[in-house]
């Protein structure tokens, strides 16, 4: 994980990857995965885009992106502030993809969750695992299902992603 202070550049990224997170929706198990991401702002400023790592794409369709602010205490998601939908195809995986998103105000030092859903698209995503390692500890990994939408956090996992802000 990474901080700059600059304004062109990600204020916040994780861009290790040495494993793939599947969302969406496999064809043949009703269930739609989802995935997200629990961050700690590191500055003040207008967020307009969120960067995620595609690693694969099993299945073209569309995939949202939601923001929200996040309590960490009771591991709860705000109403979302923010979102954006993006169609995959074929070819985009290998790449990052960028979810443009209305000019949000983000505060430093709040916590913020982002979540990727699709009930169409089967999307591999980047993400890393420490292993036995030292936990993240700048956020928590979010998974969950259509059977269990409170989901389950993590940290020794983290989605491959960017935050960037104009501060």
């Amino acid at each position: 994980m990474s901080a700059t202070k600059s304004g062109s550049q990600p204020i916040l990224s994780q861009i290790e990857n040495n494993t793939t997170l599947w969302i969406g929706h496999l064809l043949t198990d009703p269930t739609d995965r989802s995935a997200g991401q629990i961050f700690k702002c590191p500055a003040e400023g207008i967020l307009n885009n969120i960067q995620v790592y595609s690693t694969a794409v099993h299945e073209p369709g569309e995939v949202s992106l939601t923001l929200h602010e996040f309590d960490i205490p009771s591991k709860s998601w705000g109403p979302a502030i923010g979102d954006a939908t993006k169609f995959f195809q074929k070819g985009d995986d290998a790449r990052w993809v960028r979810f443009g998103l209305q000019p949000v105000s983000l505060k430093k030092d709040a916590i913020y969750g982002f979540r990727l859903q699709s009930s169409t698209a089967l999307i591999g995503f980047g993400e890393a695992v420490t292993g036995n390692k030292k936990p993240f500890g700048f956020g928590y990994e979010w998974n969950g299902d259509t059977n269990n939408q409170e989901g389950q956090f993590f940290t020794y996992f983290s989605l491959t992603y960017k935050v960037e802000l104009c501060a």
